[in-house]
């Protein structure tokens, strides 16, 4: 077999295979996916609505609160024995006073990330509206 030839048949096999390849992903594509249920978030939604609750896009941009906020994040992460709801939790910091908002898994995750983020700011200054939100 020279070398054209088997250049040849490699082609052909790696194009058989792309065709049949491609058949298979228009058969995946065509099957009929149901939606995935909306979440019902309409009370927190409500609650973020309010001028006097602190959101994430009000966070402070001095180094002093981007600092305490990133230090209570790397405290959250480093700990893995929490949820992937609880690395989420938004942390919010506005003039040295923190926010904690989100669902979390459990009381004890709720307590953990509150002594975290209590650590960093101080005691007095974390206001915590976590959410618990077991798993169905």
């Amino acid at each position: 077999m020279n070398h054209t030839h088997k250049t040849r048949l490699l082609g052909i096999v790696f194009g058989s295979f792309l065709l049949g390849s491609s058949g298979v992903i228009l058969a995946q594509d065509s099957t009929e996916q149901k939606p995935a249920p909306a979440a019902d978030n309409t009370k927190i939604n409500q609650r973020d609505q309010d001028k006097t609750e602190p959101t994430a896009d009000q966070q402070k941009d001095n180094r002093s609160d981007r600092e305490i906020t990133r230090q209570i994040r790397e405290s959250i992460m480093q700990d893995k024995s929490l949820s992937t709801y609880a690395h989420n939790v938004k942390i919010i910091s506005q003039n040295g006073m923190v926010t904690l908002k989100g669902p979390v898994r459990t009381e004890e995750e709720k307590k953990t990330i509150e002594a975290k983020a209590a650590q960093v700011a101080g005691e007095s200054k974390v206001t915590s509206q976590l959410d618990i939100k077991p798993k169905s």
